[in-house]
């Protein structure tokens, strides 16, 4: 668990981008990239979902997002942190310092923000940190797991990390692996509503007396209904976006859904749940900011 109500850092400047090709599951199926039947997946929620063109990779979907990223970093000098040195090369920053971890996947924005947060130490400049995400199937690959049914979207996303006052001020993480292979969804609900309750203890926040919007990813709709449901809030909003249309974007479902959620209702609390396949369940509160981001 790592809390930081002490700590000035915000979270802000939400960018993503998806494939440019959006198929939907009869599409899919007949082009053989599913594994299960169409029944299974629309019984879940989905209906269409977006992957790479032929003129596209995963470098070219990451650029986009860091681009707008930097621009709104406002500082020449912005540091990337996060994503292999070719995507660098393609932006002409080879000049800059970075640090790149792989604990991406679905659970990539909670691992982002907790590198991002231990780079922002008391002694480190004002200058903010930009996480960069993006996942994409190889070309050919099956987009759902027969077991878990989900399916997926071709992705990127990039936000920033640092210490202006606007989009989301980061007050605590709550992360938990495990090395086993299955986890019943029973656990999952268990553990969810559990690391959450932990860590708004820990933050002293009192989540009953509180406005809460609870981010899930798009997947496993009915598990995170319980969640929402064992959490007995009064008043909470609970968030699962775009499922039909999108399909789930990974790590990038939280960077959407809170661009899309901020209202500039300063004080408004957001929980985000990760979920990755093996066990890895991240959750994270945030507090909302009156203002969106800095101006361009």
């Amino acid at each position: 668990m790592l809390l930081y109500q002490d700590t000035a850092i915000f979270v802000y400047g939400f960018n993503h981008k998806l494939g440019s090709v959006q198929r939907d599951l009869n599409q899919l199926q007949a082009e053989k990239l599913l594994v299960g039947t169409v029944e299974a997946l629309s019984a879940v929620g989905y209906r269409h979902n977006f992957g790479v063109g032929r003129n596209e990779s995963l470098l070219s979907l990451a650029t986009g997002p860091l681009s707008r990223a930097l621009q709104r970093a406002r500082e020449p000098r912005a540091r990337n942190r996060y994503f292999p040195a070719e995507i660098m090369r393609e932006l002409q920053l080879d000049h800059l310092p970075y640090f790149c971890s792989f604990a991406s996947g679905c659970t990539g924005f909670m691992s982002l923000l907790g590198a991002a947060g231990g780079l922002l130490s008391p002694s480190s400049d004002e200058r903010p940190v930009i996480c960069v995400m993006a996942d994409c199937m190889p070309p050919g690959d099956p987009y759902d797991m027969l077991q878990e049914r989900i399916l997926v979207s071709d992705q990127s996303s990039a936000f920033l990390v640092g210490r202006e006052q606007c989009g989301y001020r980061l007050l605590g993480i709550n992360y938990y692996s495990t090395t086993r292979t299955k986890v019943a969804l029973v656990e999952i609900v268990k553990r969810a509503v559990q690391m959450i309750q932990d860590l708004a203890m820990s933050l002293g926040l009192d989540l009953n007396r509180s406005d809460v919007a609870v981010h899930y990813p798009n997947i496993f709709p009915d598990t995170w209904k319980m969640v929402t449901r064992y959490l007995r809030i009064a008043h909470v909003e609970h968030v699962i976006d775009g499922m039909p249309g999108r399909a789930h974007c990974m790590a990038t479902d939280s960077v959407i859904s809170l661009a899309k959620l901020h209202q500039s209702q300063e004080g408004r609390l957001h929980v985000v749940v990760n979920y990755g396949i093996g066990l890895h369940l991240a959750v994270c509160v945030l507090k909302e900011q009156a203002h969106d981001g800095p101006s361009l």
